[in-house]
């Protein structure tokens, strides 16, 4: 086992060390989320951690880490003796993000079950979790299914596992922490809720600072054990301390003042639900222990608020996590500090400085141990200094400056006045965003789970049963009863019980929905110029993003305008770095259609490959116009339009699902948006009829038959 990089040597990044320990002293605050760029040593933070973590005592033999003092009665290795117990480290589990149900929860032998009536159960990452740490990296990216489960099992302190009546439980008391890109896509509302606290960490831009998260990192790699001994006694003293503040917790009072400072704070920042006052008046609590007093004053308060609100004031993906400083310090000087009773003298406090390396003079950075109510930089100041060691996936070189999008989406140059055959017009802001319609792909696919098209998935209405292919996940019994049946004579069966084999087991088929790849073709050229038609289209293109979101949609985003088409942002999870770009875009020049479908049809070929389960949905959002062959040019004797309905033609042969939303306004209309449709085999929609609200219905398909308006035109 390799040596891991110690805690208390990580530079900076002060507000994730204490989120940290407030949680390793107090558990029930809920957790922590640790958000920001590559190479910010998140999870070196994380990994450290559990060598903070006082041991604990276990059931000699019990898989599931019952304590002796008060075993679990429902463990499934139960009924434990008293007697006494064996100390182990505190163990942190890590969630893989392509993990299978059954390796979170655990797995039932169902043959074995049904055949014997026995429960042969083998325990899974969350009895390995249990009074441990549980850590999910890139937690934005797991399947909803499992978030599902692993919220349930935060939530219940439990963990259940149900196959056909069969029923097996076991504690599942953990820590979770989880880390995230946000470049990569946001997390669902209900599974940031669940977090007790949020982090927003990035790399330091002062030059000293970096210099010392370099000098550190070398010296890991020459000698870990060698470097870990000098941050031996700096280790200990912090967890000695843990273990300090984990005995006065029960000893904290929590004052009425401090109450009334929580519940006027969660009510003016309008925070939804009452877990955030929950998890403050906690962590409230943890810093007045952390600190070595027993009553929570004004300053504890402010800096749970920095800790835990940010993350529940979010009301959609394109808002900022993020809290006001002023207004929070407005609404906690309502309620001043009660007089505060005599505390107990203190023990000194030894917790050592983190950056203070004791081989070499490193810059000050704040990071020592909490004084008071915290002692750290509030979350809304400058960047902390970060560390990546060997060990850690979080860096791989030097960390990059900050940026709304994703690194592999560099800004496309923009096309000069001359190419674009017109001036360019500035950026107009989109107009409110708006529920849409269902948009979805036809037929039944089997890409990854999400909620817009339908598809073979592992969760979901059960439509059949089949031989498995491989582990049983999820038994179809009447299928199986009626595969034994007829083989209970030949068995020799004498009894009351079937006798069952492995090969007479059917698992259930089961349909479900899926996230698809949503490409978005935005016409930026000049017939879509006006400002309050384009600020209307921004809007529309913007409701959508939304609803991609909400559906665990990849989404992509192609412009085209002038002599060019340009993709703006690479396929992506990331749909507020989608919503920058449209933010941003610029209008004017001619129209060249054509070479945006290409374009498209060269990105969905790409992604096909990439990853050919997750099936495409392509939105363009035009007028129809087409004024420019662009770098589409084929045959000269094409016109534009001829270019752009070969182009369109081309798209519907390979098999992509397509729909048009139709910007053209005005007494006067072309229809060349229909006609644009009527060639990419999918429908067109107005902006207007884009609403869910609207009176047209429900979009339940973009194949919707187009055989009247093709016979209108065959007329």
């Amino acid at each position: 086992m390799s040596t891991p990089y110690p805690f208390t040597a990580v530079v900076g990044q002060a507000d994730l060390r204490l989120a940290l320990l407030l949680n390793a002293v107090s558990p029930a605050v809920g957790g922590v989320l640790v958000r920001g760029e590559k190479g910010t040593a998140k999870s070196t933070a994380v990994r450290a951690l559990s060598t903070l973590l006082p041991q604990v005592d276990v059931v000699p033999g019990c898989r599931f880490s019952c304590a002796p003092a008060a075993p679990d009665p429902a463990c499934p290795d139960g009924p434990h003796e008293p007697g006494p117990g064996s100390a182990r480290p505190a163990r942190m589990v890590e969630l893989p993000v392509g993990a299978s149900e059954d390796r979170l929860v655990g797995a039932l032998d169902i043959e074995r079950a049904l055949a014997e009536g026995v429960k042969a159960f083998e325990p899974g990452l969350l009895a390995d979790a249990h009074r441990g740490i549980l850590y999910v990296d890139e937690v934005n990216l797991l399947h909803d299914h499992l978030i599902d489960l692993l919220l349930d099992a935060a939530a219940m302190g439990a963990s259940y596992v149900e196959r056909e009546g069969v029923s097996v439980r076991h504690a599942a008391r953990f820590l979770l922490v989880g880390t995230m890109n946000p470049e990569e896509g946001e997390l669902r509302p209900q599974l940031l809720d669940r977090f007790g606290l949020t982090v927003e960490v990035a790399a330091s831009r002062e030059p000293a600072q970096r210099v010392e998260v370099v000098r550190r990192r070398l010296a890991y790699e020459d000698d870990p054990a060698g470097f870990a001994g000098r941050w031996a006694g700096d280790e200990n003293e912090v967890r000695a301390r843990v273990v300090a503040a984990r005995a006065l917790l029960p000893q904290v009072v929590l004052g009425d003042t401090a109450l009334l400072q929580i519940a006027a704070t969660c009510a003016g920042f309008e925070v939804d639900g009452m877990r955030a006052d929950i998890v403050m008046a906690r962590t409230a609590t943890a810093l007045a222990a952390w600190a070595g007093r027993t009553s929570v004053r004004k300053e504890d308060v402010r800096q749970a608020a920095l800790l835990a609100l940010p993350h529940r004031r979010r009301r959609n993906p394109f808002d900022a996590p993020g809290l006001d400083e002023d207004m929070l310090d407005r609404i906690l000087d309502q309620f001043p500090d009660e007089e505060p009773e005599p505390e107990p003298d203190p023990e000194p406090d030894h917790t050592p400085d983190p950056d203070a390396d004791p081989d070499s003079e490193g810059p000050d950075d704040n990071g020592g141990g909490p004084d008071g109510g915290g002692g750290v930089p509030p979350q809304g100041g400058g960047p902390q200094g970060s560390d990546a060691p060997a060990d850690s996936t979080d860096t791989d070189g030097p960390a990059e400056a900050p940026d709304e999008t994703p690194s592999d989406a560099p800004e496309s140059p923009q096309p000069s006045t001359r190419e674009a055959g017109g001036p360019e017009q500035a950026a107009v802001r989109a107009a409110e965003p708006f529920r849409t319609k269902m948009l979805s792909v036809p037929g039944l696919g089997e890409g990854a789970a999400g909620r817009r098209s339908r598809a073979r998935t592992a969760h979901g209405r059960t439509t059949g049963a089949q031989r498995p292919r491989g582990h049983l996940t999820k038994l179809h019994l009447m299928a199986t009863v009626h595969a034994a049946a007829p083989h209970q004579r030949a068995r020799g069966r004498d009894g009351r019980g079937l006798v069952i084999r492995k090969d007479d087991l059917r698992q259930a088929t089961r349909e479900g929905r899926e996230g698809n790849l949503v490409l978005f073709l935005v016409d930026a050229s000049g017939s879509m110029a006006a400002r309050q038609r384009m600020s209307a289209v921004k809007g529309a293109v913007l409701s959508l993003l939304l609803d991609a979101y909400q559906r665990r949609d990849k989404v992509g985003l192609i412009t085209f305008r002038g002599a060019t088409a340009e993709l703006a942002l690479p396929p992506t999870s990331s749909v507020d770095a989608a919503a920058a770009r449209l933010e941003q875009l610029p209008t004017g020049g001619r129209t060249p259609l054509a070479a945006g479908l290409l374009k498209a049809h060269e990105v969905l070929r790409i992604e096909r490959l990439r990853d050919p389960s997750r099936r495409p949905l392509l939105v363009v959002v035009t007028d129809g116009r087409a004024t420019s062959a662009g770098n589409a040019a084929g045959r000269t004797d094409s016109t534009p339009r001829e270019l752009a309905g070969r182009s369109a033609r081309l798209l519907q042969a390979g098999g992509v699902a397509s729909v048009v939303v139709d910007c053209e306004s005005g007494p006067v209309r072309l229809g060349l948006a229909g006609v644009l449709a009527a060639d990419l085999g999918g429908p067109a929609v107005t902006l207007d009829g884009l609403r869910a609200d609207s009176l047209a219905g429900l979009v339940k398909n973009v194949r919707t038959a187009v055989t009247s308006d093709s016979n209108r035109r065959a007329a």
